[in-house]
C-alpha cells in the first residue's frame, strides 16, 4: 500500500544541546558523521548555531543558543537536558501533508511557509508530537543549496580520524510517554498522517520480574515510517519509561534507530570510536546458538556468533528473517536518550520482540547503578 500524505522519506533530527559545537565534535568522531554544514551569526543567524551533520541518507542538525534571550533553545535545554527537540520528514507537497494532518485533529505548530534566500526557498511547516517536540514537514525541490537557508558549508570543519560505521538512514524513531498516553498518540498519528497500528504490545508482552512497559508501533502504510510508542506499565520497580520521563521531565524522543547494512562492522567501528553499548549477558548467546542449531540451512544467522557474542550483538529472528540490533548507552548527562543500532535481514519487519528480556534486564542494571530502579 501506499502512503496517502505523499510522504518520501525520513528528513533529518535536530537536537537542542547546551553546546552545539562539542556535541556536533562527540557526533562526528563518534559516529563517523560528515560536518556538512553550519548555520550562526556569521551566516545572519543571530541567536544560535547549528552544525548540520551527514552520513549517507542520515542526517542531523545539532542546535545551540548563543543568547538568553533564545527562550526556544534554552528552556528546552533547561528542562529536559540535550534531546531531540524535532524530526523532520521529507514530503512532496508540505501544504498538503499539512492542511490534511489539521483537518484530522493534528495540533499546527508553524504553518507552511517558505525558507529563502538568494539560493532559493525551502518549504517547511510542523504539528505537534508528545509535550514540546514537533513533527516537521519539508520539501527541497526549489532549494540547491546546503541543507536549507541560513546555512552555509563550514569554513572550518570539524575533522576526524575515526572509524567509519556506515550508517545509512533512520530505521524508526520511539517516543515515551505517560501513563494512558500511549493509544491517545498513536490514534493522533494514525488519524493525521493516515498512518497504521503495526504491532501492539499489551500487558505482560514486555516485562521483567521488576518492571514492564506498554507499546504500539505505527507506521506509513508503505512501511517507510515506523514509531513505536510505548508508556509505562505497573511493576515492582520503576520502568526505563518511568525514569525517561523523570529525568527528561516530560514526555518525548527516547531512541532512535539506525540502520547499517552490516551491524559488525558498524558496532565494531563505534565500539573502537568509544561508543558504550548495553552490556548483554554470556547466557543470552548460549540460547541464541541453541535456536540457530534448530534452524534449517537457509534459515540459519549469516553472520558469524563468535563475532555476534564478541561485539554484544542481539538477534531475534522471525518467521521471515532475523534483525540484529544494539543500544547504546545514553548519550548525554541525562539518562534519557539513546541510539540504537539495527540491521533487518531477509524482510525483517519486528523490533526485537524476542530480545525484550535481555535488553530490559541489562536497563535495570544500569538503573540500578544510578539508583533510579526502587520506588
Amino acid at each position: 500500500m501506499t502512503n496517502t500524505r505523499g510522504i518520501v522519506s525520513y528528513d533529518y533530527v535536530e537536537f537542542y544541546v547546551g553546546s552545539a559545537k562539542s556535541t556536533a565534535y562527540w557526533f562526528v568522531n563518534a559516529l563517523g558523521m560528515e560536518h556538512t554544514g553550519y548555520a550562526g551569526p556569521e551566516t545572519g543567524v543571530s541567536d544560535r548555531v547549528s552544525y548540520y551533520l551527514t552520513q549517507n541518507n542520515l542526517k542531523f542538525v545539532i542546535t545551540s543558543s548563543t543568547t538568553p534571550a533564545n527562550h526556544d533553545v534554552g528552556s528546552f535545554v533547561q528542562r529536559h537536558g540535550d534531546g531531540a527537540k524535532r524530526w523532520s520528514l521529507l514530503v512532496e507537497d508540505v501544504a498538503k501533508v499539512f492542511e490534511d494532518a489539521v483537518h484530522n485533529n493534528a495540533i499546527p505548530i508553524t504553518i507552511p511557509r517558505r525558507i529563502e534566500d538568494d539560493s532559493g526557498y525551502v518549504e517547511q511547516a510542523a504539528i505537534r508530537l508528545y509535550d514540546d517536540t514537533e513533527l516537521v514537514f519539508s520539501n527541497y525541490d526549489n532549494y540547491p543549496g546546503v541543507f536549507k537557508p541560513g546555512f552555509e558549508e563550514p569554513r572550518v570543519r570539524i575533522k576526524s580520524n575515526a572509524a567509519r560505521p556506515n550508517l545509512l538512514c533512520i530505521d524508526h524513531i520511539v517516543g515515551n510517554v505517560r501513563v494512558n498516553e500511549m493509544d491517545q498518540w498513536a490514534t493522533y498519528l494514525n488519524r493525521a498522517m493516515d498512518f497504521e497500528t503495526f504491532v501492539d504490545f499489551g500487558p505482560g508482552d514486555i516485562s521483567t520480574r521488576y518492571s514492564a512497559l506498554l507499546s504500539k508501533v505505527v507506521r506509513s502504510k508503505d512501511n517507510l515510517v515506523k514509531n513505536p510508542i510505548n508508556e509505562p506499565f505497573e511493576g515492582l520497580k520503576v520502568s526505563q519509561i518511568e525514569e525517561y520521563i523523570n529525568e527528561y521531565h516530560g514526555t518525548g524522543v527516547q531512541h532512535i534507530a539506525l540502520l547499517t547494512d552490516n551491524i559488525v562492522t558498524a558496532i565494531r567501528s563505534l565500539r573502537q570510536n568509544g561508543i558504550q553499548f548495553l552490556e548483554i549477558p554470556k547466557a543470552y548467546y548460549e540460547t541464541l546458538r541453541q535456536k540457530n542449531d534448530g534452524l534449517p540451512g537457509a534459515a540459519k544467522i549469516t553472520e558469524n556468533l563468535e563475532e555476534i557474542e564478541e561485539l554484544g550483538i542481539l538477534c531475534d529472528m522471525e518467521s521471515s528473517g532475523y534483525l540484529l540490533q544494539l543500544f547504546t548507552q545514553p548519550i548525554g548527562d541525562r539518562p534519557t536518550f539513546f541510539f540504537e543500532i539495527i540491521q533487518r535481514r531477509n524482510g525483517a519487519e519486528g523490533f526485537g520482540q524476542g530480545n525484550f528480556q535481555a535488553l530490559f534486564e541489562s536497563i535495570e542494571k544500569e538503573q540500578a547503578r544510578r539508583g533510579n530502579l526502587d520506588r
